[in-house]
């Protein structure tokens, strides 16, 4: 499984982390699932969640004001959502999902984990071996993964894979 993730979505995915550092960010997802991958080109954030330094907690109430909204889209429907790991003193964000990220997943969607720290020193952005993308901003580093379920194992439990994540680059930063 891929994840192709547009410029627009890639910005809103830094914005959005870096915005709330110390605290989880939450959003969705807006794009379309293809055979073998995921298409994302908007990435929007949950402004009314409850955000903490080891979690975020959405408020399924507000997400009635905007299906409206988004029934009325044309090509694009939510695909899966994104959230951040943070930083908390020394202990680094990881971009690996929790127990807790994993339960929350369904079937059918794509989840993107955003882990955001001090920066230690300027990186390009790329493409890792690990199929994540990383790279600096200013004062933070970023890793970004994808995870999607892989149907049920044999004990019964869900299986998560991770997918590799493709991204157009450099990112409309200057240089």
């Amino acid at each position: 499984m891929r994840v192709y993730i547009s410029e627009n979505a890639f910005i809103d995915l830094l914005l959005s982390s870096a915005e709330v550092y110390k605290k989880e960010c939450l959003g969705f997802l807006l794009g379309y699932r293809l055979e073998d991958r995921f298409i994302v080109e908007h990435a929007f954030t949950v402004q009314t969640a409850n955000r903490k330094h080891k979690g975020v907690i959405y408020n399924t109430k507000n997400h009635k004001k905007i299906e409206p909204i988004l029934s009325r889209l044309d090509k694009l429907q939510i695909v899966g959502d994104f959230h951040s790991h943070t930083q908390f003193g020394s202990t680094k964000g990881l971009p690996i999902p929790s127990q807790e990220d994993i339960r929350e997943m369904i079937q059918g969607h794509v989840y993107l984990i955003v882990a955001i720290n001090n920066n230690q020193k300027t990186m390009p952005w790329g493409e890792n071996r690990d199929g994540t993308i990383s790279g600096s901003v200013g004062e933070f580093f970023f890793k970004i993964s994808a995870y999607f379920l892989n149907g049920v194992s044999s004990n019964g439990t869900s299986s998560v894979k991770r997918a590799r994540i493709h991204c157009p680059f450099p990112p409309g930063f200057k240089q």
